[in-house]
């Protein structure tokens, strides 16, 4: 039906389409800060003028860091998309950050997904939905290896009240479920939303293993940013933790974080209420610690989303040969 539109009403629709989109964004961005129930934005204000915490130094350093995670993310994003399409780093910058703009407020930042692939003539887009979940998936794979690791030395040193029984049961019903979908997967007519299970085997096999292993390192290199970040803030708000103490708190708690299933919207709420109970068996004030995580998620989504916002704006869909 909208092949049918009028070529200015459709034009007119795109251009809506964007605005909502960084409207949307703008607006999701403003409610987490101005209505945070744990964290009121004027505590937030106060605690970061406080004794002039933040020197012109710290803010340089604290960028800098989040720079080189989007940096690496976006070198990661350009490594593994080449296999499907080669493209410019200027390229993967607008569609790593017009991504994040356009997925900020998206369950489990699925609509990463779509907008990345949107960017690719349609023949590509299965291709790149594939390439986007296996990015996303060494970046967990970093995150649940660095975190059990972590959570191991968290445990033995600080005996958290565990429920061990709800452990069990998670546990079992993810044994199940790979179980279920294995089973499903050896069905050669078995597809998921269109992809054939042979297809998807087929790409993900013959995918370079170089390339696997050149996203696993800077998938481990944004991790070691990220986390180093976090403890910088703990020293800037005089957090009396040595570095092993606070790195074991902190891969604690992305690890328990990121098997949360959240809207990314209120991510920085998750991180926050995990955050806050982990670093309290340390004695560390949760004022504070909630604080950090606000600032964690303005530094490393909340302005690439704005620089992001940009590029939706500009964005054009890609013409195929036919159109070129």
């Amino acid at each position: 039906m909208i092949y049918a539109l009028p070529y200015k009403t459709k034009q007119f629709f795109f251009v809506l389409i964007k605005l909502s989109i960084v409207v949307g964004a703008f607006y999701f961005i403003y409610q987490k800060l101005a209505t945070n129930n744990h964290l009121s934005f004027s505590e937030f204000i106060q605690l970061l003028s406080k004794n002039n915490t933040f020197s012109v130094k710290n803010i340089i350093f604290l960028l800098i860091l989040s720079f080189f995670n989007w940096f690496f993310e976006i070198l990661k994003w350009k490594t593994l998309v080449s296999y499907v399409m080669p493209i410019q780093f200027k390229n993967a910058i607008q569609q790593s950050l017009g991504s994040l703009t356009a997925s900020l407020f998206t369950p489990n930042r699925i609509g990463e997904y779509g907008a990345k692939a949107i960017y690719f003539i349609s023949n590509l887009r299965k291709r790149i939905l594939l390439v986007n979940l296996m990015s996303n998936m060494l970046q967990m794979s970093v995150t649940l290896l660095i975190g059990i690791i972590g959570f191991y030395y968290y445990i033995s040193k600080y005996n958290p009240d565990i429920n061990y029984f709800r452990i069990s049961k998670f546990i079992v019903l993810v044994v199940i479920a790979v179980i279920l979908i294995s089973f499903g997967i050896t069905s050669d007519k078995f597809k998921i939303k269109g992809f054939s299970i042979d297809k998807i085997k087929h790409f993900v096999f013959r995918y370079p293993k170089t390339k696997l292993l050149a996203g696993f390192l800077l998938s481990l290199l944004r991790y070691l940013i990220f986390s180093f970040q976090f403890y910088v803030l703990l020293q800037i708000f005089h957090v009396e933790l040595n570095y092993i103490d606070a790195m074991t708190i902190i891969t604690s708690m992305y690890l328990l974080a990121s098997i949360v299933p959240t809207i990314f919207i209120f991510d920085v709420v998750i991180k926050g209420s995990v955050a806050v109970y982990l670093f309290s068996l340390a004695g560390i004030n949760e004022i504070v610690i909630l604080a950090i995580i606000t600032l964690m998620w303005i530094l490393n989504f909340v302005l690439p989303s704005i620089i992001g916002s940009y590029y939706v704006l500009r964005f054009k869909l890609p013409k195929t040969k036919s159109e070129q």
